[in-house]
């Protein structure tokens, strides 16, 4: 009975509640109203979950972004990293492949002794222990650079299996490399025992054609050569230290050629016109400076000024450039930056700007005073001169391929950036040729039955008449086939140049 009582109630309140309903009465209008009114308050709270959406679909889709990225990008590199030891793992299975020049030189290989250990045996010890580095105690060079291309195998997938089921490794991929081993045993034979460093690369692609440098080591030996270095005896050794990409040298006379392009670019309608009385010796911003030998070379104008690399005439360009300028310019050339190598390299130093001191500037302007640079920054800056004011990025990888030869990966040449104008490029090298036809490497070059265009430097390093010796130059330079950057350290003492080891180089390539 109760609950037919309550149903009762409740069907009143409905009829009630109809009854209501049906005595209110809306406009049109109004309902529209009520509809729009009750739409912005479902959007305002509904804004804090789609702005959440939003932020979370914007998150999802960088992070899916970057892992792509990360994939097809950084990957390798990450893998290579000589602190990942998971690496270490692949060689369970594969058998690290070799590292081979342009013109088919093994300079790296994975050799089995009689124990059936197998051993990485480079044949030719020192010759390119810096550029193809070793495999141990973190590795370095290109072993380090291409350590996961060397332990990948792609051979195809019957040997795998065949591999597999025997129980024998598979070949790892072999790295082709764009070192000549002819011209990297004429960089070798020209330093004749002496230390420095020998860059080789072509202009128009950056391939590195040679890269040498001494004092070296035999990777054969690593495990002597990395105790030696870490003992008390041997702490101060620089064998381990790639001189070509990480020695730093004051360029001296070869930084001329940016101190003459500045003048070019501030003096563009009248630089043809600037003419100097070299007497031998200045004062110049209260610094003495004088000309190599005594050398008095009288009335010169710009071209002979770099020609016969006369300091004084320099000393007189720099008291008149801004140095403002002069440091936008440097740096457009790479100055106080990091080189486009894939390799280890330092960064050359170039300090002065508008509010260095004036008495910095002689000493700057000729190549001296607080500038450092790298052989393979050199090689850079006049390579971009002798490529029409185009940098090339340097490159030492030209493939990656199977052991049969198929290419699994293939490295071209990429351009860095534009320099200076086609023009400026063009009135530097015309500088430049004079230089090694009639100038201070006149003696090594003319006459020969290839033309250069390049320029010597002396760096003195100390106050006691200590110097290192600079060549910088191409061959052939209406259409340049081959650059060398070459430093001689100590060759007030050695008797070797850097215009002699370059000789020594283009006559190999070109004989």
């Amino acid at each position: 009975m109760k609950d037919s009582s309550n149903s009762k109630k409740s069907s009143r309140g409905v009829k009630k509640e109809a009854d209501k309903a049906l005595k209110t009465s809306y406009s049109p209008a109004e309902i529209v109203s009520r509809e729009e009114r009750m739409r912005r308050k479902n959007r305002i709270k509904n804004r804090p979950i789609i702005i959440m959406t939003y932020i979370m679909t914007f998150l999802f889709l960088c992070i899916f972004g970057y892992l792509i990225y990360f994939i097809y990008h950084d990957s390798d590199k990450v893998i290579a990293n000589s602190s990942n030891k998971r690496q270490d793992s692949y060689s369970d299975t594969i058998r690290r492949g070799s590292i081979i020049t342009s013109d088919g030189v093994v300079i790296a290989e994975t050799v089995t002794d009689d124990a059936g250990n197998e051993i990485r045996r480079y044949p030719y010890g020192s010759l390119f222990c810096h550029s193809v580095g070793y495999n141990s105690y973190g590795r370095s060079g290109i072993e380090l650079q291409m350590n996961f291309s060397l332990l990948r195998s792609h051979v195809n997938i019957a040997q795998k299996i065949s591999n597999d089921l025997s129980g024998k490794k598979n070949p790892g991929d072999n790295v082709i490399t764009t070192l000549d081993y002819k011209l990297q045993s004429a960089a070798r034979d020209a330093m004749g025992g002496a230390s420095g460093a020998v860059i080789v690369m072509r202009p128009s692609t950056g391939e590195i054609l040679a890269m040498y440098s001494a004092p070296g080591f035999d990777p054969n030996d690593i495990d002597i050569v990395w105790k030696s270095v870490h003992s008390d005896e041997g702490s101060e050794s620089t064998v381990l230290l790639n001189r070509a990409t990480q020695g730093l040298y004051a360029p001296g006379s070869s930084f001329k050629v940016l101190t003459a392009l500045e003048y070019i670019e501030e003096n563009p309608a009248c630089y043809r016109n600037y003419t100097y009385n070299c007497e031998s010796k200045g004062i110049y911003d209260s610094v003495s400076i004088h000309c190599a030998n005594g050398s008095r070379h009288g009335e010169v104008d710009l071209e002979k000024s770099l020609a016969y690399s006369c300091n004084t005439s320099f000393a007189n360009i720099g008291s008149q450039i801004d140095m403002s300028r002069f440091r936008i310019l440097t740096d457009n050339f790479l100055y106080n930056s990091q080189l486009p190598y894939d390799g280890v390299s330092s960064r050359s130093k170039f300090v002065l700007d508008g509010s260095s001191e004036k008495s910095a500037v002689p000493q700057t302007a000729i190549g001296q005073g607080d500038t450092l640079i790298t052989p393979l920054h050199n090689a850079l800056i006049y390579s971009a001169i002798a490529n029409d004011g185009v940098m090339m990025k340097p490159y030492l990888i030209a493939s990656v391929e199977t052991e049969n030869g198929r290419v699994i990966k293939k490295y071209s040449s990429e351009s860095v950036k534009t320099v200076i104008p086609k023009s400026e490029a063009d009135q530097m090298t015309e500088y430049l040729k004079a230089v090694c036809d009639y100038g201070t490497a006149s003696g090594y070059f003319a006459g020969q039955t290839y033309d250069v265009a390049g320029k010597t430097g002396t760096a003195e390093y100390d106050n006691e008449g200590h110097c290192n010796s600079w060549f910088v130059g191409f061959s052939d330079p209406d259409d340049p086939d081959i650059l060398v950057s070459a430093v001689c350290e100590d060759s007030d003492r050695t008797g070797i140049t850097g215009v002699s080891v370059a000789q020594r180089i283009f006559n190999a390539y070109y004989y």
